[in-house]
């Protein structure tokens, strides 16, 4: 909890400076945009992840690959994440005064650890399906049994599942209330005494959470991404490349790079003031007030930054990809297409001399709205 609150109760001098009273003002209202923010980022991430999952569920043949596997575990994990935002965002208006009770800080703080976790890992088994699967392609090796691989993919989710659940345990166990500077505050609070420096474990916590929520997976993701932009440059060098094939490559590339800097610039600022804390907690560095006023300001925004990129991964990982993107197209068109045909019936009646035309006209309403009339067709008015 130490610098997450200014006190309460400051000295008469500050009470009465105009300056600390326009601070104040100006951290309120910086706590109300942040709400605000993280509202948006639950609206866009429902609907997004939502979109994900609806798309994927209408497309059988989809699921049969393992980063299709892996896409529909992150929408999952994504959209789980989103549903524990509006706690945060009422935490934050309130100045981290947390209403919900112990048992909602228990259960909040700890799904928000166990799919944060979990969408990083994901992010990370996709990154490597997608290397593998791109690399083995062009590699014209013999194509494997993708019922084969989906199974794996199963296996694989189980043991990441299992590895966030185990990875954000201290959240289900140490997470409770307490009160600071006349405030309820929801946090994780390691117990103290008897020898026990609570500091001290909720630092080695932390360097937990650095580690296996952003160092490894931005190791491995950048690494898996390198080698394919390597693998496909070289795949080329040499050979007369077309402009289509030209086209791809720098598709590939700019996807890739986006992809990359979107999870970088996303958390890193959080993780850098998390391993601020964590030079603190084992009295590698002193307590200053620069990182008091760090985690005053910074932190909460940082916190916001990387939770938006919950609501980022449908539109990075799901509609850059073009059989997602038609898959949309086609749903918009079904939900608009009532009012088209609509439309289409109050022109009166068709009279078909053909039935066997591929467009077929009952009660003056299109069946398949995608067909093509040739220019001298069988209908007529």
């Amino acid at each position: 909890s130490l610098g997450r609150k200014a006190p309460a109760n400051p000295s008469p001098t500050l009470a009465w400076d105009g300056r600390a009273l326009r601070a104040q003002c100006l951290l309120a209202s910086r706590w109300i945009v942040i709400s605000l923010v993280y509202s948006v980022v639950c609206a866009l991430g429902l609907v997004g992840n939502l979109l994900v999952l609806y798309l994927m569920k209408s497309k059988q043949g989809w699921r049969k690959s393992s980063i299709n596997l892996f896409v529909t575990s992150l929408a999952v994990t994504d959209f789980q994440f989103v549903l524990t935002l509006p706690f945060w965002a009422v935490e934050n208006a309130l100045d981290f005064n947390w209403l919900f009770g112990k048992a909602m800080c228990k259960i909040v703080s700890y799904v928000t650890a166990m799919n944060m976790y979990a969408s990083v890992f994901f992010l990370t088994a996709m990154s490597v399906a997608r290397y593998r699967s791109v690399a083995s392609a062009l590699k014209n090796q013999r194509r494997r049994d993708p019922m084969a691989g989906c199974c794996s993919a199963k296996w694989l989710c189980a043991f990441i599942w299992l590895s966030a659940v185990l990875a954000s345990l201290p959240h289900a166990i140490f997470s409770t209330t307490a009160t600071v500077f006349d405030d309820v505050l929801c946090l994780v609070k390691f117990p103290e005494g008897q020898g026990s420096n609570a500091q001290f474990w909720l630092g080695l916590y932390h360097i937990q959470k650095v580690l296996l929520g952003f160092v490894v997976p931005l190791v491995i993701i950048s690494l898996c991404y390198l080698l394919l932009v390597r693998f496909i440059s070289d795949k080329h060098v040499g050979s007369t490349c077309s402009g289509p094939s030209i086209k791809r490559r720098s598709k590939v590339t700019r996807s890739v790079s986006i992809v990359v800097l979107s999870f970088f610039l996303c958390w890193l600022p959080n993780q850098a003031l998390t391993t601020w804390g964590i030079l603190i907690k084992l009295n590698v560095v002193h307590f200053s007030n620069e990182y008091f006023l760090s985690q005053v300001y910074l932190f909460p925004i940082s916190v916001c930054l990387a939770h938006s990129n919950s609501c980022l991964n449908p539109v990075l990982y799901c509609l850059m990809r073009r059989e997602f993107r038609k898959a949309l197209k086609n749903l918009l068109w079904r939900i608009t297409s009532p009012s088209l045909t609509t439309m289409r019936a109050g022109w009166g009646g068709l009279n078909c001399k053909q039935p066997s035309h591929p467009c077929v006209f009952v009660c003056g309403r299109e069946r398949e709205l995608s067909c093509s009339l040739p220019a001298a067709g069988p209908c007529k008015p």
